[in-house]
């Protein structure tokens, strides 16, 4: 369990992302722009509750089960991603949404070791793996897959990725996530980089004919993405990252404006000030 390691503390000021009471139901739109998470009231903690059957915790009621997320979803935005973590896991599948974003985000920021790094996305990965399976018609059970995958797959290096079809069990979780819940804005993003991130590594040729990665639809899907979310600094950090996996070089003063976009960028909670903070150690 990830708790057993030390969790670095979110290093920015917290002040203005905390949401307590109402304030989270009224920012939730916002906060979820990119992921589509739905707002856990007591109807949805029910439908959760019916839907995940035997794989739920026991004991636990749609009223409890809302306050429950909703203090772990509070716990995230400010940027207590242990807590949140522990929250969510605490729930099962039911709590993995949280559980993945939390271990994740922080695996991505604020862990340094690569090897702890790799341990963590594996271990999101198994945590929405149970999900999928509780879950199916969840968006965010297939895409916090996809994002811990994804992540790990970076880690692991891409070319063993694909070996170990990895980087297609990815394509498949977005696949679904994209079908339930055609403006999930991270989603398009993942998507966007799936198509970059292997022509980047075997060329649009290899790419194209072997994996279906064309970079038409990597410049299509991040288009969407900043549709949807044009306030959201990882879209335009990605924006960036996209541009150079395709063009190298050629698109270098392109990537970078799209960098200082996302630096610029007024964040709504902790996970929006690490990317903003990361574009701005990018650009230094």
């Amino acid at each position: 369990m990830a708790a057993k390691s030390s969790w670095a503390a979110f290093p920015h000021d917290a002040k203005g992302f905390a949401y307590a009471g109402d304030a989270l139901k009224k920012a939730w739109p916002k906060l979820h722009a990119g992921d589509t998470e739905p707002y856990p009231d007591a109807k949805h903690a029910a439908a959760l509750l019916a839907a995940a059957g035997k794989a739920a915790p026991k004991g636990l009621d749609a009223e409890a089960l809302a306050l429950a997320l909703q203090d772990a979803w509070r716990a995230f935005h400010r940027g207590d991603f242990q807590a949140a973590f522990n929250a969510g896991e605490k729930l099962g599948p039911l709590g993995a949404s949280v559980a993945v974003k939390a271990l994740g985000i922080h695996a991505t920021y604020l862990v340094d070791d690569d090897g702890e790094k790799l341990k963590r996305f594996e271990q999101a990965s198994k945590l929405a793996e149970a999900a999928v399976k509780a879950l199916p018609n969840e968006a965010n059970s297939h895409y916090r897959h996809a994002f811990a995958l994804g992540r790990y797959s970076q880690h692991l290096g891409l070319l063993k990725a694909i070996k170990q079809g990895i980087a297609g069990k990815v394509r498949s979780a977005l696949d679904a996530t994209l079908e339930l819940s055609p403006k999930h804005a991270e989603a398009h993003t993942a998507m966007a980089l799936y198509h970059a991130e292997i022509i980047g590594k075997v060329g649009a040729m290899l790419g194209g004919l072997t994996y279906g990665a064309k970079a038409a639809e990597a410049d299509r899907h991040i288009k969407t993405a900043l549709k949807l979310t044009p306030d959201s600094p990882i879209a335009h950090i990605e924006h960036g990252n996209v541009l150079m996996l395709l063009h190298g070089d050629k698109q270098e003063a392109a990537a970078a404006a799209a960098y200082e976009k996302a630096a610029k960028l007024k964040p709504l909670d902790a996970m929006e000030a690490l990317d903003a903070a990361y574009a701005r150690s990018q650009l230094e």
